[in-house]
């Protein structure tokens, strides 16, 4: 027991982290119209997708030059999002910072809606998708698809034993708290528990179990991105013939995932009142993190198009004049601006690290994140090396079709079906660790 309260304050703090950080498993919270949303949104992209399979890839907006549409740059985009969970769990989580403790299951939960909806983006993108199993069967070594594959499916290994090792003890808690749960909800809870009973032999395999995994996820995280960067750098490509594509998606996997999570905080701070754990403190040093890797994301923009601009090669030349002043100069410059600049500059100073500021921030960052995606996929692939000639005039330019509009909807409607699921079923955070770090370990195992 702590040695600043007594036994009845300590029983009133667990039965207060109980009270507040179990709601939103028992709470609606407007949950219904949520799921409708949701629900439509996933008829939408069944109804799009049916027609894709049945017509073919015709049907979007793809062709021979453009061949990479918005369903590529929304892999990209799931990937990077993904990565969050590692930096905050894993690369913080080993650096002691604290401060996380109340933030790692959410940047958990946020990685494994992306990450696991991140493979059935590809799916999306093949006219043929009873062909997968050939990439198992017949996949080779040298296929950087396969790499891709590999390291997304160990990914998704260890982010879910990440999620799964913290939830142990909370599960063996809520199990005795939650006197009105389903059936189904007490008997998941008491087998994924494992037996649980907080002697100090479980707690040390318990630390132990996740710091290796904190460790192991931290090359493996780093190579999801790095290998699907590799699938552009290792194509012939101006706008994509560069070494530094490995770092700098990374980079920006940070960025667009640490905006994911602050907005996702922003959210159950509001809508279940967990201002007590999502403080202002907690945003301040979110905003803090995000301004960081914004600039080294910054950085590696200026890298992307200094160099090239200042050799000025004739392929280079065409497609950075496309980007600057052509037929995508408005939304370039629109990302660079709204979606990177002036959030850095806000988030600089303090006022704009409150939580409302700061969520507003982060969606622009987000949404500039997505963006910055077409941006890397689409102009590059319309500047092949020889011209775009001798063919129909919709070969010469690229804009998604409905179908694909509805299938991308379709694919953030899974991720945050996801998000939302895990959320509801499981405690939103880890309540064994606030417990701990009050030195209340005791009287959070003998509750009852």
């Amino acid at each position: 027991m702590s040695n600043s309260l007594s036994k009845e304050e300590a029983k009133s703090k667990i039965d207060k982290y109980a009270a507040d950080i179990l709601r939103p498993m028992q709470s609606h919270g407007g949950l219904e119209l949520w799921v409708m949303l949701l629900a439509l949104g996933l008829i939408m992209y069944v109804f799009a997708y049916f027609i894709q399979l049945r017509d073919g890839l015709g049907v979007t907006a793809m062709r021979d030059y453009v061949s990479w549409g918005v369903y590529i740059s929304n892999f990209v985009f799931f990937v990077a999002v993904s990565l969050v969970g590692m930096l905050i769990s894993a690369v913080l989580g080993l650096l002691k910072q604290d401060w996380i403790k109340p933030i790692t299951r959410v940047a958990e939960v946020v990685a494994l809606g992306f990450v696991m909806v991140a493979g059935l983006v590809i799916v999306n993108d093949m006219g043929r998708p009873d062909r997968l199993m050939n990439v198992f069967i017949h996949g080779r070594i040298q296929s950087p698809i396969v790499w891709d594959i590999t390291v997304i499916t160990t990914y998704v290994t260890i982010s879910l034993l990440l999620f799964y090792l913290p939830l142990i003890p909370d599960l063996a808690f809520a199990k005795k708290r939650l006197k009105n749960m389903p059936v189904w909800q007490y008997h998941l809870f008491n087998i994924l528990s494992l037996g649980w009973i907080g002697t100090p032999e479980q707690y040390k395999i318990l630390h132990k179990g996740i710091r290796l995994l904190a460790i192991l996820i931290i090359p493996v995280a780093l190579a999801i991105h790095t290998v699907t960067s590799w699938l552009f750098a290792a194509t012939l490509r101006p706008g994509w013939d560069t070494t530094i594509f490995g770092p700098y998606f990374v980079a920006g996997a940070f960025v667009a995932g640490a905006a994911a999570v602050v907005i996702l905080m922003y959210i159950l701070r509001v809508n279940y009142k967990l201002k007590d754990y999502f403080t202002d403190f907690h945003f301040d040093k979110m905003g803090q993190l995000l301004v960081l890797v914004s600039l080294v994301y910054l950085y590696f923009n200026l890298n992307e198009f200094l160099v090239p601009a200042y050799k000025m090669k004739d392929a280079d030349a065409v497609h950075l004049h496309t980007l600057f002043s052509g037929k995508y100069a408005v939304l370039f410059w629109g990302v660079q601006i709204f979606g990177m600049i002036i959030p850095i500059i806000m988030m600089l100073f303090r006022r704009f690290r409150k939580p409302a500021w700061l969520a507003g921030i982060a969606v622009f960052v987000l949404i500039g994140a997505w963006l910055k995606r077409v941006i890397i996929v689409i102009p590059t692939l319309l500047h092949p090396h020889l011209p775009i000639q001798n063919v129909p005039e919709a070969f010469h330019q690229y804009f998604p079709t409905w179908i694909e509009v509805f299938v991308t909807l379709g694919s953030f409607v899974m991720a945050l079906g996801i998000i939302t699921a895990l959320l509801k079923i499981f405690p939103v955070i880890p309540i064994w660790e606030l417990a701990e770090e009050e030195g209340l370990t005791e009287e959070f195992e003998s509750y009852e």
